[in-house]
């Protein structure tokens, strides 16, 4: 039982320091102030005080209150990257994107800012592609998935963290609902550029094989799941509401049959996944299409060119018969 408490009071002193509001002084004093009313409360418990049990009952009964009073909110300073979600409607076989963006990156913390409703074709869509970026750390990558029209424009769908302005992501303070979630639409210029150009990940681009109707039902679903998300905030998880984890439960949510795996959760091993259920573009060996998917050198060779979708596919298995465009062309025209 002690034991037990002890962890609970070491979670409590976690939250409070990432969620309790004030200066990082302040949280010092409170995160100080718990621990050391925590040790002594542990340590006479321990000595069969009935009291000291009590205390920490209570005193843990006033932080989950505290805890599960805690809401998310659309009103909050965001960061520029996340200041508007993604939302969008379907009229036929239409669909208009609002806010998709389409920064273009100075600095991983400067862009000249650019956001702007897109329409598309549903009729012409035809490919779904998984970008996986990782940055070094063990296990750990972000997962974006492209949607293309018949080669020649694509849309780039990112579940992120939705940071204030001036801050930096934790993977540990994921856990304590210290963000809210984000769902971006983006140009693909921007979401690989960023991650190749100007943050140096490695980044690889892997073709899905789907249907037509699963293509559609799964770019409906994110559509559906960012008007959702607009409406009702939510906060982000780093294991249970990430950007593996929502893209998991929409493909389930399509019909698609997929076993849990912990390659899930540990998101740098999600190609091998999908490999394993006969998601990738077939007839390559899972090491073939991880070489064949480096796309993160092409990226930063064409950052910002008018055709850049195009040219960072070529050698990607299941693009073979893609012709990028003139580099001198102008920027890709928008559907109307």
């Amino acid at each position: 039982m002690s034991g037990l408490l002890a962890l609970v009071m070491a979670w409590g002193a976690a939250a409070l320091w990432f969620r309790l509001p004030g200066s990082r002084m302040q949280r010092r004093l409170a995160v100080a102030g718990w621990s050391v009313l925590a040790l002594v409360l542990l340590l006479l418990g321990g000595q069969g005080m009935w009291l000291a049990n009590l205390l920490q009952l209570l005193l843990l009964a006033a932080l989950f209150t505290w805890w599960f009073r805690l809401q998310p909110t659309h009103d909050r300073p965001w960061s520029d990257d996340v200041a508007y979600l993604a939302t969008g409607e379907v009229q036929g076989n239409r669909l208009t994107l609002h806010h998709v963006r389409d920064f273009d990156w100075r600095t991983r913390d400067d862009a000249a800012v650019h956001w702007e409703p897109r329409s598309y074709d549903l009729e012409r869509l035809d490919s779904v592609d998984m970008i996986v970026s990782s940055w070094g750390r063990p296990g750990v990558a972000h997962v974006m998935v492209s949607f293309g029209f018949e080669g020649e424009r694509f849309v780039v769908f990112s579940v992120e963290v939705r940071r204030l302005k001036g801050t930096r992501f934790s993977e540990i303070g994921g856990f304590f609902r210290q963000y809210e979630l984000a769902i971006v639409a983006a140009d693909e210029r921007d979401a690989v550029g960023l991650r190749t150009k100007v943050r140096g990940e490695r980044v690889s681009l892997f073709r899905l094989r789907m249907s037509c109707n699963a293509m559609r039902s799964l770019l409906l679903a994110y559509v559906d799941e960012a008007n959702a998300l607009a409406q009702s905030p939510r906060f982000y998880n780093t294991i249970t509401a990430n950007c593996t984890t929502l893209i998991f439960a929409m493909a389930r949510g399509i019909g698609a049959r997929l076993p849990f795996d912990y390659r899930l959760l540990v998101t740098d091993r999600l190609p091998s996944y999908a490999f394993k259920v006969g998601g990738l573009w077939p007839g390559h060996s899972l090491p073939e299409l991880e070489e064949g998917g480096r796309i993160d050198e092409r990226a930063r060779q064409v950052h910002r060119a008018a055709d850049f979708s195009q040219r960072i596919r070529q050698g990607v298995p299941g693009w073979e018969s893609l012709v990028p465009e003139s580099p001198s062309q102008e920027k890709l025209p928008q559907e109307k």
